[in-house]
């Protein structure tokens, strides 16, 4: 690895998060957010219901899932050899596409996202599974950034209880007591990402403004992962009180 590549595994490592600046170009982000408005357009309404969760207005997107399996330009994207090289290192091992998806969080009914660890929903172990977090559009202090709990990680897998909110089913049963003012907040431009480790812990508010806060999701995990029954048991748990869709 070179220099940079061995200062970005140190800190994922020690803080469960790492920023990226421009890890899409500008180009890029243009053709991502013309692709998702073409599939929302033209494509979604014939996928299965798996395929998103609406917002509480029953017609705004506010989540798109499986787009690996849904959409043939998604799944090149996340099988970019550029991109599996870089999280690599991260997940200790050959990296395995697990899902690309969107956090539409859309302007003025964006829902939040309770504290959570993602593998909880994930279910891995070991927990060498991440996810790389792109901003489509600009990422700001009022239109609901993810803050995360830095070094969370290492604590492993906290109690967990069903949320109720559709697309995010479980959560924390006790948030994290780490003040808001000592969170790393994911304040990012188009183009931006971060990238953070299944059980780093992390949680956005609402969106209230007139911007949206559209994120690109893609899901990582090592080769030599499996699943964890207990953890998935209690995933099942909780989508079967608040189905995603």
């Amino acid at each position: 690895m070179n220099t940079e590549s061995t200062q970005r595994l140190a800190d994922y490592e020690r803080d469960g998060v790492v920023l990226i600046p421009q890890f899409l170009t500008a180009d890029e982000v243009s053709a991502v957010r013309a692709e998702l408005g073409r599939y929302i357009r033209d494509d979604l309404s014939a996928q299965p219901v798996d395929a998103r969760t609406f917002e509480k207005d029953d017609k705004t997107v506010r989540n798109l899932w499986r787009l690996e399996k849904y959409n043939e330009w998604f799944h090149h994207l996340g099988e970019r050899a550029d991109i599996r090289a870089l999280v690599a290192p991260l997940v200790h091992g050959d990296p395995i596409l697990v899902g690309v998806e969107t956090f539409n969080k859309p302007a003025r009914i964006g829902s939040g996202v309770p504290y959570h660890q993602d593998n909880a929903y994930f279910c891995q172990s070991p927990p060498d599974m991440l996810t790389v977090w792109i901003a489509i559009d600009a990422v700001t202090e009022a239109n609901g950034p993810v803050f995360f709990v830095k070094g969370s990680h290492k604590d492993g897998m906290q109690p967990t209880k069903p949320s109720g909110v559709r697309g995010n089913s479980i959560g924390m049963a006790t948030p994290s007591p780490v003040p808001l003012s000592e969170q790393f907040c994911g304040l990012l431009a188009p183009g931006d990402a971060t990238i953070h480790q299944c059980e780093t812990i992390h949680h956005s508010a609402p969106n209230t403004t007139d911007y949206s806060r559209l994120g690109l999701l893609l899901v990582y995990r090592g080769s030599h992962t499996q699943t964890d029954p207990k953890l998935k048991e209690a995933y099942a748990t909780a989508v079967a009180m608040t189905p995603p869709a």
